[in-house]
């Protein structure tokens, strides 16, 4: 796990790397930062000189600028220039690779749906595959959150928890949805982020690498409720994931 006095504590495969990535972009920008202030008070000095006294004058008395503009201004501002670019292009790297690019194949799938203003996880079941969900057939008050259509098979082993709980060490894909309003999921310790949008589908992969308890926010306001809108993942053990899943199971096939 990585610890730092500013950040909370990072239980994913691939926050090592984005904490490093904004420790690196903080100081490069606090350097910047401490720069410009030194080329202020340099400038600063350098006009209170005696307008008789010029340094970049020649023998013919024409003032040579080039080399003052390109020490002065060209130079940093081209140095500044790639130090964006470098940082631009290693963040959205970054990001591609937890957005853009598909996870592996053996990745566990589970769907995670906002709605005002309560955060649903959904696993597959024994079948690898997600039952079919229907608007109409949304009723929490019935036991049915996310509506799941019991015609449908594949519904039936369907896993809907309130809490997301994961085995430690194996890839996972979210698939987030909304059912009313845009959420945004926030995994703090996770170091993730991605909005559930009411008629899209977006995918996110990560891999928690260390067992504990993380909060998971909603930051996008959705309304009056948004700031009770709080769940919690879970990093287990896989054997402790194993048998949770077959508990569940085997409440599905004995309702009470």
């Amino acid at each position: 796990m990585n610890r730092s006095l500013w950040l909370p504590p990072n239980g994913s495969l691939h926050g090592v790397m984005l904490d490093r990535l904004l420790v690196w972009n903080l100081a490069a920008l606090s350097a910047m930062l401490v720069l410009a202030h030194l080329l202020l008070i340099w400038a600063v000095v350098r006009k209170a000189r005696p307008a008789n006294i010029a340094p970049g004058s020649t023998k013919t008395g024409r003032s040579s600028l080039l080399p003052s503009f390109a020490s002065s201004e060209l130079i940093p501002t081209f140095l500044c220039c790639l130090l964006f670019a470098a940082m631009a292009v290693t963040s959205e790297r970054l990001w591609a690779a937890l957005r853009f690019e598909g996870p592996q194949p053996e990745a566990m799938q589970v769907e995670v749906v906002g709605q005002q203003f309560q955060w649903y996880f959904r696993y597959p079941g024994a079948d690898a595959r997600f039952g079919l969900t229907r608007p109409r057939l949304v009723n929490a008050a019935a036991g049915n959150p996310l509506g799941l259509d019991q015609n449908d098979p594949a519904a039936h082993d369907d896993i809907v928890s309130s809490v997301l709980l994961l085995p430690a060490g194996r890839e996972v894909d979210l698939r987030l949805r909304a059912l009313d309003v845009i959420h945004g999921f926030f995994l703090p310790g996770m170091r993730l982020k991605q909005n559930a949008v009411p008629g899209l589908e977006l995918h996110v992969h990560f891999t928690p690498v260390t067992t504990g308890t993380y909060p998971i926010l909603c930051t996008q306001v959705c309304g009056s409720g948004h700031g009770r809108m709080q769940a919690v993942l879970r990093v287990v053990p896989t054997e402790q994931f194993a048998a949770w899943i077959a508990a569940r199971e085997r409440k599905l096939e004995r309702p009470e």
